[in-house]
């Protein structure tokens, strides 16, 4: 992998300067790992839901989002997803990263500071401009929704 990533602004809120910044775990890994920028443990109970900070803020450049993700590890261990997965973080927001993690288990689940909550991907996305139009190009599919290509 010779191409050299891109740069973008990222900055620790107050109090998180102990915590990893957003890194990949190989070198081919999409997403980049969120960590807990909770004080002391925070459980979330079956069934329940909790915004878990991860203690960055981050500029994106014009034409680009960023997506928050389950960790898959989390989900398959212990029934942790997220809730508006993948949450979109937009160019203009300047806020703290969140993560809107949900226990689907059976058991309380319990985060620690620093640990790895969510994941983070970059991406390019189409600046669109919509035209209105009284009709649209037909296609083979039509207006068949849900389910209409079958199992």
């Amino acid at each position: 992998m010779s191409e050299k990533p891109s740069e973008f602004l990222i900055l620790r809120v107050e109090g998180a300067e102990d915590l990893p910044l957003p890194c990949r775990a190989t070198p081919l890994s999409a997403g980049m790992d969120l960590h807990a920028n909770v004080c002391g443990n925070v459980v979330i109970g079956p069934g329940k839901r909790k915004l878990i900070p991860t203690g960055i803020k981050i500029a994106l450049p014009y034409g680009y989002e960023a997506q928050v993700r389950p960790r898959s590890g989390l989900a398959l261990h212990h029934g942790i997803s997220m809730l508006n997965a993948p949450a979109t973080i937009d160019a203009d927001y300047r806020g703290e990263v969140g993560a809107l993690l949900l226990n689907s288990g059976e058991e309380p689940y319990t985060i620690r500071r620093g640990d790895r909550i969510a994941q983070i991907v970059i991406c390019p996305i189409a600046l669109v401009q919509f035209t209105e139009t009284d009709i649209l190009p037909e296609s083979v599919r039509g207006e068949g929704g849900y389910g209409h290509s079958g199992r």
